[in-house]
């Protein structure tokens, strides 16, 4: 069954996201700041492009944002052009933006007493995730919601779970990308000491990848961490904007994170050799830096 969608925000992810909305058949229109690309996106994939978002959501039962951060989000959702006022009447509205789960309820509030629904719908998977499908979805809203709008994030997921209330989407972002830091940390350490040890690297993760060190940063991001080649994507700059939600969180509910406090710093000091759009596995660089 075709269904109307609108999908603000069309960067690495969203892109792609809302090309899959359009391939399994739904209606899609898509507003993106930067309007040549919404009129790319519309020719590729058979869309609307509008010149603004009260055009775009205005006919949509499900609206879809995938943006900055928060205050971009704030700009998208408040004010008389914003989607808040202009959505139709019962709409669900998802967002896919990596942001703090106080502007997730904040948001949510504000869909509620206008008869909205709202999930906060943070993913997992990177650029490469986006174009095949295959993201981790994670979601926090009312189940009505959630079940509504199910069917168009089955389109681009291949993992989709309502981790609880609106903000536990958002929340459990959090906890994935403290893990990811902790482990790509581990990770370059480890490489970084086979290479100064004067090991084949490869080697040394062709055999330590068959035991207890495996990871998914192991499997897909050892080779190029080894060839010093960080073009997958998700930038040092995105993972220190979301390191921040992170700390922030913890200094609110009591938790200590000693370790993702100490990674955002080597994040820093990556930014600071030139490496702010390299991806996340770039924290080898500053450690062959430091030994050079």
């Amino acid at each position: 069954m075709s269904l109307n969608a609108a999908f603000l925000g069309l960067g690495v992810m969203g892109y792609p996201m809302a090309g899959h909305l359009a391939n399994a058949g739904n209606t899609v229109t898509v507003w993106n700041r930067t309007a040549a690309k919404s009129k790319q996106w519309a020719s590729t994939y058979n869309g609307t492009a509008c010149p603004s978002i009260a055009e775009a959501v205005r006919d949509a039962d499900f609206v879809f944002t995938c943006v900055g951060a928060d205050k971009d989000l704030l700009e998208v959702f408040e004010g008389p052009d914003g989607i808040i006022e202009n959505a139709k009447a019962g709409a669900v509205l998802v967002d896919h933006t990596t942001a703090s789960a106080g502007v997730a309820e904040h948001i949510a509030k504000l869909a509620g007493d206008r008869g909205l629904g709202f999930v906060d719908a943070p993913v997992s998977g990177g650029q490469q995730g986006a174009d095949n499908g295959q993201l981790t979805v994670m979601c926090g809203g009312e189940h009505q919601a959630f079940d509504q709008a199910r069917p168009l994030m089955d389109c681009y997921s291949k993992a989709l779970n309502l981790m609880g209330p609106v903000g536990s989407g958002q929340r459990t972002k959090m906890v994935n990308q403290i893990a990811i830091a902790g482990l790509v940390q581990g990770l370059s350490e480890a490489l970084h000491f086979a290479e100064q040890a004067e090991l084949d690297v490869q080697k040394v993760v062709d055999v330590i990848s068959k035991g207890a060190a495996q990871s998914w940063q192991m499997d897909n991001r050892s080779a190029t961490m080894i060839a010093g080649e960080f073009n997958h994507g998700f930038a040092v700059d995105w993972m220190r904007k979301d390191l921040a939600i992170c700390l922030e969180e913890a200094r609110k509910n009591g938790s200590r994170l000693p370790v993702a406090a100490l990674v955002d710093q080597f994040y820093g000091e990556v930014q600071d050799i030139g490496g702010s759009r390299w991806d996340t596995s770039s924290l080898i660089q500053r450690l062959r830096k430091k030994s050079s």
